[in-house]
């Protein structure tokens, strides 16, 4: 940084340099966005580099801004933009809407990594735009976004079948029946999250369980309707599954869940022995010894 704002246009160095062959891929690419955005007001040079740079950047992440950037500055960031590859706008609840996102799904069509977590200020036409321009879509965020419904997810299942993970935090308009249409168009699925949604039972569970033999990770935190029999599936057809999250799923117990930890998943509920030595530890104080490998 300190570099870069001593070599000003008129000593003819820094600018002299190629901008696309060199300043955008291997210089500015290692600053830091809100530096770069200061650094376009050093003079109109800086600012057409800076542009530049903007317009041939493959992700974008606001976080790096911060959540309160104006909608304006949003647009104007990425309005020249049609390669961009990563798009993370992560609680933009306050400023973003259809009409700040549609424009820049639209024009790029290479996105391969979408985060709208907690966006509630969207509409389902945002996620079938997305269906629509993102074919090559691999990761998708719409945690917390209550906007999404059975319709627009069938859409993104028709169109984005190359799926990896998609995260449905507390998208509470989904049932069973939209969850089993997304799994069976989309059978690369590595990652499912459906915490929070008690509309998720058992034939959801089983479904995911057959349509997706790629599957690794899959939190079902809080999906009350969900029991053993489709934990016992998830076991039979799951060989590669990793972790699964079932805390607060109270019909699902040991008897499904032992099958699972025994080949080694990561669970994020106690095995009963040792919920009992914690229980017992908050009443007398201490726990006693006891060989916890058993």
């Amino acid at each position: 940084w300190r570099l870069m704002m001593s070599l000003t246009p008129s000593r003819g160095c820094l600018l002299d340099l190629p901008w696309e062959d060199i300043l955008v891929p291997h210089i500015l690419c290692h600053l830091p966005l809100q530096q770069l955005l200061s650094l376009q007001r050093v003079s109109k040079s800086f600012q057409s580099l800076i542009q530049l740079y903007l317009a041939n950047m493959r992700c974008f992440d606001s976080s790096q801004i911060g959540p309160a950037i104006p909608r304006a500055a949003f647009v104007n960031l990425l309005k020249d933009n049609e390669v961009l590859q990563q798009l993370a706008l992560q609680n933009c609840a306050d400023w973003l809407t259809d009409r700040e996102l549609l424009p820049v799904i639209g024009q790029n069509h290479h996105l391969h990594q979408i985060q709208l977590k907690g966006c509630a200020q969207l509409s389902r036409h945002a996620l079938v735009a997305i269906s629509l321009s993102c074919p090559n879509l691999r990761r998708l965020s719409l945690a917390h976004c209550e906007w999404v419904d059975s319709l627009s997810l069938r859409s993104l299942a028709d169109h984005c079948k190359a799926l990896e993970a998609v995260d449905l935090t507390a998208c509470r308009q989904l049932k069973d029946e939209a969850i089993c249409y997304l799994v069976q168009k989309c059978s690369r699925l590595k990652s499912l999250s459906l915490a929070v949604n008690a509309n998720v039972g058992d034939v959801a569970v089983e479904e995911i369980a057959k349509c997706c033999p790629e599957l690794e990770h899959l939190d079902l935190t809080g999906c009350l309707r969900v029991k053993n029999d489709s934990i016992r599936v998830l076991a039979e057809y799951c060989p590669k599954l990793r972790s699964l999250k079932v805390k607060h799923c109270h019909n699902v117990a040991e008897s499904s869940l032992s099958i699972l930890r025994s080949r080694g998943v990561e669970l994020d509920v106690e095995p009963p022995l040792q919920r009992a030595l914690v229980l017992l530890q908050d009443v007398v104080g201490f726990a006693p010894f006891i060989n916890l490998q058993i």
